[in-house]
């Protein structure tokens, strides 16, 4: 079983993340994650902590060589702004964070809740995700996520291929697929900005070259749609998440819903195995399983809850009426969101391949899942 643990706070010395039950013989790049990173603290709206960090992993254990050995694999990522002992608590709790719910969950202070709530922490977990990319990578399976909703303003993709897709997201500031749109979007950003307010949005992560059968009906906790919604609602202010047409689907009949079954002799060798659909509105996903199509997931972010602007709050000790606490933050992390939705959905993605074809070794694997698709195409 493919897993993974992280530790750290905000401001502490670094963020770890620990991951177990990684196959061997998967050769690693650390380039490819540091390029993760990078895009995780990319996209127009971000606050001064992205011009101090420069976020590179460091991989403790389980590599030797450059390829992976099987056993449990450390990652590491220094914080520069390590100033965690010098910090003073904050007195006023701010609403839409974890700091009075914490605060009195742990009978302690608003800063030990914090640093850990903090979304600084999702640093390990795009490193994590990233590292499972380079075990989909050779079954040619590819996770890309853009922004498709920014403070209202509609950003709908543009057609074209996987390559085409990312020349324009690599063209966006804000990630998305029509960096037409950017120019509009970096207004309302600063405008917001100027207004002491923040803005959240949409993000959607699309999954190709999937095989059918990943996830399974037979058990409620091993369905993937429910391990990915878990994944993607555990993300820092993560409100809600849909897969396919998602809200959409209660609104239309069944007709207009359902994905029709076609078979093409000629897609035989494919993931889909020939079975073709002119729809995807199922999203990949039937019963908890996938089903030969693309994985399509979206997740809608709130707006980041620290505001220059401040909400009413209270002094905890006083109880006296006072504005809320004020920490350095961004206006706008939805282009950020994006790059963390698409590793944590990748990471899913990659354990449930291991629970499919097994996980000591990447040539196990593979060979597997060659049978799988050997016998598949003979159903």
């Amino acid at each position: 079983m493919l897993r993974y643990w992280t530790a750290g706070e905000s401001h502490g010395k670094a963020l770890i993340a620990l991951v177990d039950g990684f196959p061997a013989g998967v050769p690693i790049e650390t380039d490819s994650i540091d390029r993760e990173l990078r895009r995780r603290q990319g996209g127009y709206g971000r606050g001064g902590r992205q011009r101090i960090e420069t976020d590179k992993v460091d991989i403790k254990t389980g590599i030797w060589h450059g390829t992976t050995l099987g056993s449990p694999i450390a990652l590491e990522v220094v914080n520069k702004d390590y100033k965690l002992e010098r910090l003073d608590d904050l007195p006023r709790p701010r609403p839409g964070h974890g700091d009075l719910t914490g605060a009195i969950k742990y009978l302690g202070s608003i800063r030990g809740v914090l640093e850990r709530a903090s979304a600084r922490e999702t640093t390990v977990r795009v490193a994590a995700g990233a590292l499972a990319k380079q075990l989909l990578k050779p079954f040619g399976i590819t996770a890309f996520g853009y922004v498709v909703e920014l403070g209202g303003v509609r950003i709908d993709p543009q057609s074209g291929t996987l390559a085409e897709h990312e020349k324009l997201r690599e063209a966006s500031e804000v990630y998305s697929l029509d960096p037409a749109k950017d120019d509009e979007i970096k207004a309302l950003i600063d405008a917001t900005g100027k207004q002491g307010d923040t803005l959240g949005g949409i993000l959607e992560v699309r999954v190709e070259g999937l095989p059918f059968g990943l996830g399974t009906h037979a058990q409620w906790d091993r369905k993937l749609d429910g391990r990915l919604a878990q994944a993607v609602m555990a993300v820092q202010a993560i409100k809600g998440v849909e897969i396919g047409l998602g809200f959409e689907a209660a609104r239309r009949p069944g007709s207009q819903v359902h994905d029709p079954i076609h078979y093409d002799a000629a897609q035989k060798t494919s993931p889909n195995l020939g079975y073709v659909r002119p729809t995807n509105n199922a999203g990949g996903l039937e019963a908890g399983m996938t089903n030969g199509q693309p994985l399509v997931i979206r997740a809608a972010k709130k707006p980041i809850s620290t505001l220059r602007k401040p909400l009413d709050s209270i002094n905890l000790t006083t109880k006296e009426p006072e504005q809320a606490s004020y920490e350095r933050s961004d206006v706008c992390a939805v282009s950020a969101a994006s790059v963390i939705i698409e590793n944590v959905v990748a990471f899913e993605v990659a354990a449930a391949l291991i629970d499919k074809f097994g996980g000591d070794s990447l040539e196990e694997m593979q060979a597997r899942w060659k049978l799988f698709f050997e016998m598949a195409q003979e159903r």
